[in-house]
C-alpha cells in the first residue's frame, strides 16, 4: 500500500540540496542565476526542514568552506530568506517504500523532503542523487537536475 502524494502547492516547490545553497547564497554560481531569480520573484518557493536546515548550518563552519565569521551571518540570512522550512507533518512522508535510495544515506533526507513536500524539482549537485533522477521520474515522482538543467527547462 502506497500513501497518497502530497497535494502540490499553487506555487512549484523546489527543493535544494547543500551544494546548491553554497552555489546560491556564498559563491554567487552563475548557473544558479536563474534559480536565484525564481525565488526571488516567487516563482518558485524552495523548502527544508530541520535535518537538511541543521547540514547547511554545519557545511558553513566546514574549514574547506570560504567563508568567516564576519559573513556568515548574511549568507545564513539570505538561506533564511529564500528557502521556506516545513513544518514536521508536511516533511516527513508516511510511506517511502516506493522512494529511490540514495548511495549516501546523509542525502536520503532530500529525496524525503522532496516526496513529503510535494516538490516538483529537486536540484542537487551530488552526483549519487543525479544518479537517482531517471528512477524518480519513472516511479512518477520528480526530476532530479543540476540547476542549469532546472533553467534550461524553466526557458
Amino acid at each position: 500500500m502506497t500513501a497518497d502524494p502530497p497535494v502540490a502547492p499553487s506555487v512549484p516547490r523546489i527543493v535544494l540540496d547543500t551544494n546548491v545553497c553554497l552555489d546560491l547564497f556564498l559563491f554567487d554560481d552563475p548557473h544558479c542565476a536563474h534559480l536565484m531569480i525564481a525565488l526571488r520573484n516567487g516563482s518558485v518557493q524552495a523548502v527544508t526542514r530541520d535535518d537538511c536546515r541543521d547540514e547547511w548550518r554545519r557545511v558553513l563552519h566546514y574549514p574547506q568552506i570560504p567563508i568567516d565569521d564576519a559573513i556568515r551571518p548574511a549568507v545564513s540570512a539570505a538561506f533564511d530568506a529564500l528557502i521556506h522550512p516545513l513544518p514536521v507533518d508536511e516533511s516527513t512522508a508516511s510511506d517511502t517504500a516506493w522512494l529511490p535510495r540514495c548511495a549516501d544515506p546523509d542525502d536520503q533526507k532530500f529525496l524525503q523532503l522532496a516526496l513529503a513536500s510535494g516538490a516538483r524539482w529537486l536540484i542537487s549537485k551530488d552526483k549519487e542523487l543525479l544518479k537517482l533522477d531517471w528512477r524518480s521520474r519513472a516511479a512518477g515522482l520528480f526530476p532530479i537536475l543540476l540547476p542549469q538543467q532546472w533553467s534550461r527547462a524553466m526557458v
